[in-house]
């Protein structure tokens, strides 16, 4: 019996871990990190969104003499589209700003990577077919394609 709740429970994480790989969206670049998030970042404010931070793990991750290799965040949103998100359940604030990742994996290709807000809401009490949704999946698809030209 503890054999098959141990193999159920694995089961279950690997299925999981699955679950998040697929709402992963990742955008291949030719840049490096920074000249990604740079493009990325001129791309959202071009759009009319506000930054709200820049994070470089990287960097985090050297002043603990870590090496995590090249790795930053963009934190951004446009308020328009995020409150009325926020409105329809508050616990959508977990996940709103929207978040994009610049990173180099381990054969040093770049990638710009972002959940699709979709999935990122289903759980919560938001209506898939709300208008902002579409507008967030709309939008991450057009900033990190410009960013990654």
């Amino acid at each position: 019996m503890r054999k098959h709740f141990i193999l159920a429970a694995v089961l279950a994480v690997a299925g999981a871990g699955q679950a998040l790989a697929d709402d992963l969206i990742r955008v291949k670049t030719d840049k490096s990190v920074g000249a990604a998030m740079d493009a990325l970042q001129a791309a959202v404010e071009g759009a009319g969104a506000t930054v709200f931070a820049r994070i470089d793990h990287g960097a985090g991750a050297r002043t603990v003499d870590t090496d995590l290799g090249d790795m930053q965040l963009l934190i951004f949103g446009n308020p328009k589209i995020g409150t009325p998100v926020m409105q329809a359940d508050p616990i959508a604030g977990l996940f709103l700003p929207l978040r994009v990742l610049a990173y180099a994996d381990k054969d040093g290709q770049v990638w710009l990577a972002y959940e699709d807000p979709e999935e990122t809401l289903d759980d919560l009490d938001v209506d898939d077919d709300m208008p902002e949704v579409g507008m967030m999946r709309g939008a991450l698809e057009k900033l990190t394609a410009r960013a990654a030209e």
